[in-house]
């Protein structure tokens, strides 16, 4: 088991399996110097987990599967933008949206959703070929309900 340490701004120093490394080769939208990503859980919110960049320490996205909001969402994209992932038919796909804080209510992006191959550690942010919202409000009650102090 190779491990290592990264440093993050919001976590204090990380210890993480090299093999956990996910490699995003166009980076992400506002971020596409960060190629290197490790998915972290949040302890106090089982529902959130952070998408924390490997280079950059400050960089820490925040992020959900969009299917605990939206139980019908699906990513409509065109194939050209799964091809970088290799997938077979086999390969397990994770789907994330990132979550953001506008005028003080999360939002989630479902226009540009991040599709990772986790078989071959492989992830893409892509844009939906159908009409989804880049800003959906979450609901801060109920069940799936997130945390504002994240």
């Amino acid at each position: 088991m190779n491990v290592m340490q990264i440093a993050t701004t919001h976590f204090g120093p990380v210890e993480i399996e090299i093999d956990d490394i996910l490699v995003f080769p166009r980076g992400i939208v506002a971020f596409e110097d960060c190629r290197h990503w490790v998915l972290l859980s949040d302890e106090e919110n089982p529902t959130l987990a952070w998408l924390q960049s490997v280079s950059r320490q400050e960089v820490a996205l925040p992020v959900v599967s969009p299917r605990r909001f939206v139980p019908e969402y699906s990513v409509h994209v065109g194939r050209g933008q799964l091809l970088p992932l290799e997938f077979t038919q086999f390969d397990q796909v994770y789907v994330l949206a990132v979550v953001s804080a506008s005028d003080g209510d999360l939002t989630l992006n479902l226009k540009a959703p991040l599709i990772i191959n986790l078989d071959r550690r492989l992830g893409r942010q892509v844009i939906t070929s159908d009409e989804q919202p880049v800003a959906l409000p979450l609901a801060t009650t109920g069940p799936a309900k997130l945390r504002k102090s994240a």
